[in-house]
């Protein structure tokens, strides 16, 4: 006896020559495993949370500034001509009990190894407590180098001091330089240290802000969001609606009577509710930095000629006719951006020049899908 099948292109041949019932429950297993591979179960819509996909207003970076003076450089600072520099030193010298008197310049003449620097520090969204310390980074204003330098005691303000002048932390230290290239700007690792908490409320005026992530913003799924907090948790208030959508970004959740001095609990039950993952649609995503182009989806582009030094490259119904190269012959009428991009890369176009031609398609409005730099 003998069977015969094909399988992914390959015929193959096996000839039985012992018991037809053992070959026959052996088969049997084959086309079950076959059949499994070939016709799959139908797979339900992925679900994801919405601490995936939004966050809360209220909970984000802050950033900590100062202007503070850098010592100990090697004849690389400001100089006696930066008036707001010998400004500066002869205040932190009043602080410290030894006053200029009122010739700034003819006393501080010699200061050539102090630079005035703008320093900043990051809170990361969670916040940050007393005594924590966060690394802090320093840049000169007028300096030539800040090699071998050391920041002189800073206090650190909110980012808009005439609104909170309150000091939120001190920095000091050494600096370490970014890179051998660039010698005015640095970092000290953890040389900022909270004097204050620094800390938003979770559930202002007993309500609640989520925000949805740019690559997700949308009327549709903003109201589906807003839905779905209903649906999970209304019945916590009396199966009245807890959530609204205002705007294709925000949604306002109430904070119910139960919860009103728990906040932080029934926060951690509206971002483990579960919505349908929303379909983002093609996209490209650029890192201007590094030339690196992400293709997301099958992005496609409408009819467009681009021209670049003493090269022509059509996209649309026309392509591949005589002096022109095609992009894709197999999509003539929406051709795929990643052809395009195959093409210039098979001409060695440099990266910066394939972001620059991406950038000017997105503005003909050529480009159908969403163009995300950063």
């Amino acid at each position: 006896m003998k069977y015969t099948w094909h399988l992914a292109g390959r015929t193959d041949c096996i000839e039985h020559r012992k018991s037809g019932k053992r070959w026959a429950f052996s088969l049997a297993i084959l086309l079950s495993v076959l059949t499994v591979a070939v016709e799959p179960g139908r797979v339900a819509p992925a679900a994801v949370k919405l601490r995936n996909i939004c966050r809360v207003a209220g909970q984000e970076d802050l950033t900590l500034q100062g202007l503070g003076l850098v010592t100990g450089l090697k004849g690389t600072g400001d100089g006696p001509s930066a008036l707001p520099t010998i400004r500066a030193l002869a205040t932190a010298m009043e602080l410290m009990g030894n006053p200029v008197g009122t010739n700034l310049s003819a006393e501080l003449r010699d200061a050539k190894n102090v630079a005035l620097v703008v320093v900043t520090a990051r809170v990361p969204p969670t916040g940050a407590r007393r005594g924590d310390r966060l690394s802090c980074y320093v840049s000169a204003i007028s300096a030539k180098s800040l090699a071998g330098g050391r920041l002189f005691l800073t206090p650190l303000t909110g980012p808009i001091p005439s609104r909170n002048p309150m000091v939120v932390a001190l920095a000091e230290g050494p600096i370490t330089l970014d890179s051998p290239d660039n010698l005015t700007s640095g970092r000290i690792f953890e040389g900022c240290r909270l004097i204050h908490d620094v800390a938003m409320p979770v559930a202002p005026e007993g309500r609640i802000t989520l925000l949805l992530h740019n690559n997700y913003a949308g009327f549709h799924v903003a109201q589906e969001v807003a839905n779905a907090i209903n649906a999970e948790l209304a019945i916590i208030n009396n199966n009245q609606p807890l959530a609204r959508a205002l705007d294709q970004v925000a949604i306002e959740v109430l904070v119910p009577a139960v919860y009103r001095d728990d906040p932080v609990n029934f926060l951690s039950q509206v971002l483990e509710v579960e919505i349908i993952e929303p379909q983002l649609g093609p996209a490209v995503v650029i890192h201007e930095r590094s030339g690196t182009i992400v293709l997301g989806g099958e992005v496609e582009i409408g009819p467009v000629v681009v021209t670049h030094k003493n090269m022509v490259i059509e996209a649309g119904p026309n392509a591949g006719i005589p002096g022109f190269a095609a992009v894709d012959s197999r999509q003539s009428q929406n051709p795929r951006l990643k052809g395009l991009v195959e093409a210039l890369n098979a001409v060695r176009v440099p990266p910066e020049d394939i972001v620059d031609i991406i950038k000017a398609i997105d503005r003909q409005g050529k480009l159908y899908g969403r163009l995300i730099i950063e």
